[in-house]
């Protein structure tokens, strides 16, 4: 019981965390690349995927998928990354962009975010594997 008190506490904590992250972030590169295409949230997920992969590498038991530490996964997986990343902002951004008639630009909005993500996100886990194994962690 009280470890999910903590970890709950950790969530929000987290998500207030990422959440603050997230509209700095975005706001810097809508102001310095225009709003005529989501780069903001594609960045802030991007962002997120490679932090879910490092976090993953380091939290998950090594040939299984179990958290290794599910209180410590709480806070930094679900509260801040989970509040950091926007799968909201970028569905909503991407039937704008094709309610306005820009099918290409929201075409490729779909298609930059979820290669850029899977790729961030194999890129964190892998690099980070690969450095625990080379540093004689695992």
């Amino acid at each position: 019981m009280a470890e999910a008190l903590i970890a709950l506490g950790l969530v929000a904590l987290g998500g207030a965390v990422g959440s603050v992250a997230r509209f700095w972030l975005s706001g810097v590169v809508a102001r310095r690349f225009g709003e005529t295409f989501p780069l903001g949230t594609l960045t802030v997920n991007v962002t997120g995927a490679v932090a879910i992969g490092v976090l993953a590498a380091l939290l998950l038991a090594p040939g299984t998928h179990e958290i290794g530490n599910r209180t410590l996964w709480a806070g930094l997986a679900v509260g801040i990354l989970g509040s950091y990343t926007t799968v909201s902002s970028f569905s909503l951004q991407t039937l704008a962009l094709a309610r306005n008639g820009e099918t290409g630009r929201a075409l490729a909005n779909i298609v930059l975010s979820l290669a850029l993500c899977l790729a961030a996100a194999a890129g964190g886990w892998l690099g980070t594997s690969h450095a625990l194994t080379v540093w004689g962690v695992r």
